[in-house]
């Protein structure tokens, strides 16, 4: 549902898009790309991540609040610290303290993980609030891989 109040008539280079992140597709390149607890309600959160790294330009920046443990394995165990260097491998900085994950520069980025799919009745995260925890397969980090596969 599109929650934005209608544009102002003003020419702004500004442009409010409501899309599905998982689908949606850019045909430009963005300085700036935030997210503010909204990766707690998605599905394929690395999925998204590494698409969002894709539509930064060149000296862009990504920062989007991410809480690493809603991100399982398919026996249900946290990814930990297995994501966290993968994540840091593809070229993201995590701060577990401020459960925040930036990327600057737009590139491609993949990540040797397989999304399996998601629970919405994952419980409060770290911010009380409802969380979908997102499962993954990993792959051996000897195997290559081209991108988060789905």
């Amino acid at each position: 549902m599109d929650c934005f109040a209608p544009a102002p008539t003003l020419d702004l280079a500004l442009r409010l898009i409501c899309a599905d992140v998982a689908s949606w597709t850019s045909d430009r390149r963005f300085d700036l790309i935030t997210c503010v607890h909204g990766l707690h309600y998605v599905g394929d959160k690395l999925g998204v991540l590494t698409r969002a790294a894709s539509w930064l330009a060149s000296d862009g920046l990504l920062i989007t609040d991410f809480d690493l443990a809603t991100v399982r394995l398919p026996d249900g165990s946290p990814a930990g610290r297995a994501l966290a260097n993968a994540l840091g491998q593809a070229g993201f900085a995590y701060s577990s303290r401020k459960h925040r994950i930036t990327c600057s520069g737009g590139q491609e980025k993949s990540l040797p993980y397989t999304y399996l799919g998601a629970d919405d009745q994952a419980g409060p995260d770290y911010t009380g609030h409802p969380a979908v925890n997102s499962y993954y397969r990993q792959y051996p980090q000897t195997e290559k891989y081209s991108s988060v596969r789905g």
